[in-house]
């Protein structure tokens, strides 16, 4: 495996909140039944997480897992250890229909930190960032103006965005233009 490389040369940005692009995650597709004892067990495994309810987002540092859909999880950790995990979750789910797949390369992530990290996304997307309608912990797949993205809270001054790695420049680029210093609308 090559080494890592951001998607933008880890680029940042100070305004309303500041945007930083994240250093390469292992991010690894599981699609299943996720009541499954086997699929539970592949992702627990590798996550280092109990398993998400629905809409949920289970992380702490670089390992976690998020509830994608109903049949289907983003299992996180350590880009280094994507190869060895993928070939540990296949090895257990051998004999269950699932499928497994390492989408590190495929992906950029972003962090937003700072008081206005709602209303930043909010001016962006059509999902409902309120406190009632996002909640610390939920993830939400939606979109960012144009391209599809998944985006949760870890805390109320801190969110993570995962978007596909051909728009990473687009969605820095809005988050620029939503962050930009003096746009604050105070609606959160």
């Amino acid at each position: 495996m090559s080494d890592p490389v951001n998607a933008l040369g880890g680029a940042r940005f100070d305004g309303l909140v500041t945007i930083s692009e994240l250093p390469p995650q292992g991010m690894i597709t599981l699609r299943g039944d996720l009541s499954a004892t086997a699929v539970k067990n592949a992702a627990t495994g590798v996550g280092g997480r109990d398993m998400p309810g629905q809409r949920e987002a289970k992380t702490i540092e670089d390992r976690g897992i998020l509830w994608m859909s109903p049949d289907e999880l983003m299992v996180l950790c350590p880009y280094h250890e994507v190869t060895v995990a993928v070939e540990s979750m296949n090895a257990l789910l051998k004999d269950t229909h699932a499928l497994v797949v390492d989408v590190s390369d495929a992906r950029a992530s972003f962090e937003l930190r700072g008081d206005g990290v709602r209303e930043v996304l909010a001016k962006l997307s059509p999902a409902d960032l309120s406190p009632e309608g996002l909640p610390v912990g939920e993830l939400r797949r939606s979109r960012l103006a144009q391209v599809p993205a998944a985006f949760w809270l870890h805390s109320e001054t801190r969110a993570q965005v995962i978007c596909f790695r051909s728009v990473a420049e687009y969605v820095f680029n809005l988050f620029k233009t939503s962050a930009q210093p003096g746009s604050a609308v105070g609606v959160f």
